[in-house]
């Protein structure tokens, strides 16, 4: 975690951004339209776009929450935004966003919102992960004042030791990516919950 000061987020910025569903949406209309988020709609990373739909649909589907987690969400009294840094194309978003929906679903006093980091960089820049516009990240927010109240991501401690070693080896972009994912696909939520039973209860 960044030490800098986190401050607050501005209402304006928090009005502008999207609901899970909105983004979903958005992120259709742009591949009917052969774009992705972002300016670069290359091939590579409409391909990516379209895998990352794929991801999130069978993950809205078979998601299934840990009891002690859900019971963690519904003891949650004072209101909470989460905000998420994220674009279509990255395929940790894809993993992680529709858990952490799932997550503000159980719970009336949690508000999911998503802004894209690109066009969002000034914001993406306080919430650095070691130096690096990683995403995604999630931002715990008090809804009440917009006061950082904590923050998660780009991935899972033990995905992120496996995609710095994955770096560290230097494989081929396709065979480092295939195995991350299939680090997700056996995981199956199970460290992101886990995590955010320990950041939950770090903010009480």
């Amino acid at each position: 975690m960044e030490t800098i000061n986190k401050g607050q987020i501005e209402a304006a910025l928090l009005a502008s951004a999207y609901s899970y569903a909105s983004y979903r949406s958005t992120i259709d209309t742009l591949l009917g339209n052969n774009k992705t988020t972002g300016s670069n709609h290359s091939e590579d990373m409409l391909q990516h776009t379209r895998m990352n739909v794929q991801r999130m649909k069978r993950l809205d589907k078979t998601t299934q929450l840990l009891p002690a987690l859900e019971e963690q969400l519904n003891s949650i009294r004072k209101p909470q935004t989460w905000l998420v840094i994220s674009e279509a194309w990255c395929g940790d978003a894809a993993q992680n966003l529709p858990y952490l929906q799932h997550m503000a679903a159980v719970s009336d006093k949690i508000e999911l919102k998503i802004v894209l980091r690109d066009e969002n960089l000034e914001l993406m820049d306080r919430f650095l992960t070691n130096g690096a516009r990683s995403i995604p990240k999630l931002i715990l927010l008090d809804a009440s004042n917009g006061e950082v109240l904590g923050e998660w991501g780009p991935r899972p401690l033990a995905a992120q030791t496996l995609y710095l070693d994955l770096k560290a080896q230097q494989l081929p972009y396709m065979e480092a990516s295939t195995q991350l994912h299939k680090w997700y696909a056996d995981n199956k939520g199970q460290d992101l919950q886990a995590e955010m039973q320990l950041l939950l209860r770090s903010i009480g």
